[in-house]
């Protein structure tokens, strides 16, 4: 497989702290990569890094070999590059469908002259959005609380709608952020599954930022470990769960681990 994300010698500090110290990572095509580290590791500087909501200090990102480094979250919107965050950013006074059809850019219907003088172009494309909607209410079980204000939905479900928001462009690669904080166990059990599929069936490449070590375990192959803003190993999870220093980086000492 070749690298989908392709990230180089970043280095990121925040006054005189510093963050992320030459950090190089590579995410492959068509895995479901995971990033795990202690507090402070680095984690969310460097995926918000790749995201493109922080800039970095130095260092290249790079998307499918182009260079996304300076590209805004918009931009990699276009460009297939998605995220998620660990709360939720639904829009509470919209349903779980209006959530979704507000996902596919370039609707006709954001153009006043189409609205007005096109209005069959403006209708053709609102019914093929809305049947997509109702496709991936679907295929992430949301169907029954499709018309149900997206604010009163559970953490879980707003977490499954994100995912399926997602679903709603053309997504390439997907970035989720501690998707399964706040989550039962039966909706991560959904959530779970749905991103298999995603990437079994439609191809999607993830990288998980996870503190839930099962859903680690289960979904991703492999998992990255980063410690003190570097990259300490790479490789199965079960591997990783033996290796002494992700115990100490964790734990201290193997004292203390066990």
């Amino acid at each position: 497989m070749s690298s989908i994300i392709e990230v180089r010698n970043i280095h990121k500090a925040f006054g005189g702290l510093k963050v992320i110290n030459d950090c190089s990572i590579k995410v492959e095509e068509g895995s479901v990569t995971g990033m795990i580290g202690p507090n402070g590791a680095g984690k969310s500087t460097l995926f918000n890094i790749i995201a493109g909501n922080l800039p970095e200090d130095s260092g290249t990102v790079l998307l499918d070999g182009e260079d996304i480094t300076h590209d805004t979250p918009d931009q990699l919107f276009h460009k297939g590059l998605l995220r998620t965050f660990q709360i939720a950013h639904e829009f509470s006074h919209m349903t779980a469908m209006e959530n979704l059809m507000m996902v596919p850019p370039h609707q006709p219907g954001e153009s006043l002259f189409n609205a007005w003088l096109k209005p069959s172009l403006v209708r053709d494309r609102e019914t093929e959005v809305r049947q997509r909607a109702l496709e991936v209410l679907a295929f992430i079980n949301l169907s029954h609380v499709k018309n149900e204000l997206a604010g009163n939905l559970s953490g879980g479900q707003k977490k499954l709608l994100e995912l399926g928001r997602t679903m709603m462009t053309d997504a390439r690669v997907v970035l989720l952020d501690e998707i399964a904080a706040g989550v039962n166990r039966t909706l991560l059990g959904d959530l779970m599954g749905n991103i298999e599929r995603l990437n079994r069936e439609m191809g999607y490449t993830f990288l998980v930022i996870e503190h839930d070590m099962d859903m680690i375990g289960r979904l991703c192959d492999p998992v990255i470990v980063l410690a003190q803003g570097q990259v300490m190993v790479e490789g199965h999870i079960d591997e990783i769960r033996n290796n002494q220093q992700v115990i100490e980086a964790y734990f201290g000492s193997a004292e203390t681990a066990d």
